[in-house]
Parts: structure tokens; C-alpha cells; sequence
């Protein structure tokens, strides 16, 4: 199948929706696929939702952008943390909640891009406050990932796996993974979480750790297992300022694609609709019970090797997806994988969370010692790897909510010393 040259005129990612580009656009959908399908599985969310919402969801970036930009939008890394712990507070319906929410974060954020321009943004939420908020959301549950690794439950109470067999299980999946990223070449190079996936469950087979009878019995179609939002404030306000870091990051993103295709998403559709867009698809996901959406590197890494800059392959996958949505046993064999195999690989994932706030941060050029970012940095982490919590009354803000909340308030309140601006 012959593929257009790059070009870097206004024809290089012009919308062509032809039926001989299905297999290209499911070739978009494979790359994504193990990054997609992980989030749910990591936080007790249904795959097969998971699927369906990331289909939707990119039809809906899609309509918003006026099918621009080549992107696919499925399941965020970013709120694997706080799903965990929403889930665990206050319940899937109650996390879907402030899911919303956060999709709210990226709409009214595009309103205030399209009146005020980038730059605000930037001025208001200055890397000296996502880079530590970032790093806050990797640090908080890192225990789960050990206690995932170790054959545990989430919070360390309860055995669910042998650990002698869980070590082995966990530590295959994190190495596989690891060696993936770092000497594969080509395609394979970009599915290393999918590769590390299937490399800890065949190493599950022998351990008995995998039940095929669910698989057996689950019907070849079958309708996804949508869940409601039910409200809840006090999910609203943690999702919040969590919300704040990967809407911005969502710009970076933007950039990434442009450098690609070499057409200007800045400023055709612009970054205010790819933001209203990102924000409407994940709210919606929310809606439904999927998990919040976001662009895929993934998927822009597999643009890039291909040189497929047509944005309608992103509509094949996305077809593709809601069609994989309503195959029953696909969910079943999805749930089949062992907790231990999750647990290495998020072990990686929730470095790798950690490491990009610390990367941001050096990046900035900001001198962390000096009183004022001292000050900025240094409460965020205490306060939300720590867990301080303030009520009042029914209202309640702990751990990263409050931390990110701090941050913000002391980015405006606090002078500049001697080495500010």
C-alpha cells in the first residue's frame, strides 16, 4: 500500500477518507492498543468501555478540530494515580465524577486559550508548580505498584497471587518492557507496554495464575459495561488540579504532531479547538465509564515511521475500536491477565511519571534553592506524598489535590526574592 510523501504545506495532513486505508488505520489502533487497555485494567475500569470511549472520543476530536490533525485519543497514563486512589475513596461512579470534571478543566481552559492567548496559562501554572504536581501523583502510590508487583491488593492487605510466583510474574513483564524501549527497532519499538504484557502472561501459564474459563464461557458480542457518574464534590475538587498538568502537557503534544507533519495545529485548527476537543472527548468517556482521553505518542512515533499523515486514518481506528468494543471475549481475555503482570509494568510507569516532573523541572533552568521556589517545590511534595488533608466541615481537601491547590496559591502570593524576576 503506497503512502504520500511528507510534505509541509497545507496538503500534508488534508482529511481523505478512503476504504483502501483501513488496514494503515488499523495498524493505529494495534499501536495503541496496549497503552489503551492498560489504564482500565490498572484501575478497575472495563476495557471494553475503554475501547468504545476511545473511538468515540476521537470521532468527537475529530469534529471539533474539523479533522486536522492525525491523532488518536485513548486512555491518559496521567490519571492511572488518581483512578487508583478515586476508585478506592470513593467508588468507580463517584471517580467518573470528577473525571468529568477534569474534562471540564480542559474546555474552560480553551475558552481562556482562545481569549487570552497561550501564555497566560503558563504564567499562572509555571513548570515551579506542574513539575513537583506531577511528580506528587507518581510518589503518592508507588506502594500500589510494589504491592501489585508482590502478588498484594492495592493497599498490601490481602494475598491474591503466591509472591514467590508474583516476584517471577511482575519482574518478566518490567524487564521485557524495559528491554523493548531500549533495543527494539521499527514498529516493535513502539508497543514495549503491549510486549511486556504478553511476555509476563505466558510466563503466568505455568504458574496457573491464568483462569480460562471466563474466557470460555463470555459470548463473542456483547455490550460494553457502561457506568453512570453518580456526584461527588470531593472527586470533583481532587480531579481538579490534577487535571491542570496533562491539559497542559496536551500543548506539547500538539507540538510534537506539528514537528511531524510540519503543518501549523497552533494555528490551524488551534490549540484552543485541539484543547475543547481533548476536553469534550474525555468528559464524555467519563459519561459512559471510560477513562479520561489524551493524544498518543504511540501513535504520533507510528505517524512519524510511516509517514501516514492522513487524518482519516485516525477515523479507521477509530471505527475499529468501537467495532472491538463489543467483542465480549476480547474484555474477558483482557481480564484474564494476572495482577502481578500489571504490577510490574506500572512499576516503570509510575517512575516514569515521577521522572517527567523531575525532567520538567530541570528543563525550566528555575534555581530550586532559591528561597521562593524552595518554598513552591518543597510544600507540594511534603504535602502530597505525606497525605496532609484540611477540612471544613463537609468540604476536604488531602493529599495531591491539596498539594496542587497549595502550589497555584503560592505561585501567586509569594514574592520575588533577590534571584526573581
Amino acid at each position: 500500500m503506497s503512502v504520500e510523501p511528507e510534505q509541509s504545506d497545507s496538503a500534508a495532513s488534508a482529511y481523505r477518507f478512503r476504504a483502501r486505508d483501513g488496514l494503515l488505520g488499523a495498524q493505529m489502533l494495534f499501536v495503541a492498543f496496549g497503552s489503551l487497555v492498560l489504564v482500565p485494567l490498572l484501575t478497575g475500569l472495563d476495557p471494553n468501555v475503554a475501547l468504545f470511549t476511545a473511538g468515540l472520543g476521537t470521532l468527537v476530536f475529530q469534529i471539533v478540530t474539523r479533522g486536522r490533525v492525525p491523532v488518536f485519543l485513548a486512555s491518559s497514563f496521567a490519571f492511572i494515580a488518581p483512578i487508583i486512589y478515586g476508585v478506592e475513596t470513593w467508588g468507580i461512579p463517584g471517580t467518573l465524577c470528577g473525571l468529568m470534571a477534569a474534562g471540564g478543566v480542559y474546555m474552560l481552559l480553551s475558552l481562556f486559550i482562545r481569549l487570552r492567548g497561550v501564555g497566560v496559562i503558563t504564567r499562572l501554572l509555571p513548570t515551579i508548580v506542574t513539575g513537583p504536581v506531577i511528580m506528587v501523583i507518581g510518589l503518592v502510590l508507588a506502594p500500589v505498584a510494589v504491592n501489585l508487583a508482590m502478588g498484594l491488593d492495592g493497599n498490601g492487605n490481602t494475598e491474591l497471587v503466591d509472591p514467590s510466583a508474583a516476584m517471577i510474574v511482575s519482574f518478566v513483564s518490567l524487564a521485557v518492557t524495559v528491554a523493548v524501549s531500549l533495543f527494539a527497532r521499527g514498529f516493535l519499538s513502539l508497543v514495549p507496554i503491549l510486549c511486556g504484557v504478553v511476555a509476563g502472561y505466558l510466563v503466568s501459564l505455568p504458574f496457573g495464575l491464568v483462569d480460562f474459563a471466563p474466557i470460555a464461557a463470555a459470548p463473542w458480542f456483547a455490550m460494553p459495561n457502561f457506568v453512570a457518574p453518580e456526584w461527588n464534590w470531593q472527586a470533583v475538587l481532587f480531579m481538579v488540579p490534577v487535571a491542570i498538568a496533562p491539559a497542559i502537557e496536551h500543548f506539547g503534544d500538539i507540538v510534537a504532531i506539528r514537528s511531524v507533519t510540519g503543518r501549523d495545529y497552533l494555528k490551524d485548527p488551534g490549540i484552543d479547538r485541539t484543547m475543547l476537543g481533548d476536553g469534550l472527548a474525555t468528559s464524555l468517556a467519563a459519561a459512559l465509564g471510560g477513562p479520561p482521553n489524551t493524544t498518543y505518542s504511540e501513535v504520533t512515533g507510528a505517524v512519524t515511521l510511516t509517514k501516514a499523515y492522513n487524518p482519516a486514518l485516525m477515523t479507521w481506528a477509530a471505527g475499529f475500536a468501537i467495532v472491538f468494543a463489543f467483542v465480549g471475549k476480547l474484555g474477558a481475555l483482557l481480564a484474564s491477565i494476572p495482577t502481578p503482570v500489571m504490577g510490574g509494568i506500572i512499576v516503570l510507569l509510575f517512575g516514569a511519571i515521577i521522572v517527567v516532573g523531575m525532567n520538567s523541572l530541570a528543563k525550566s533552568g528555575e534555581e530550586l534553592t532559591e528561597p521562593r521556589n524552595l518554598s513552591i517545590v518543597g510544600i507540594i511534595l511534603v504535602t502530597g506524598v505525606g497525605g496532609l488533608s484540611f477540612s471544613a466541615g463537609e468540604f476536604a481537601l488531602e493529599g495531591i489535590a491539596l498539594a496542587g491547590v497549595l502550589g497555584v496559591l503560592l505561585n501567586l502570593v509569594l514574592p520575588w526574592g533577590r534571584m526573581g524576576r
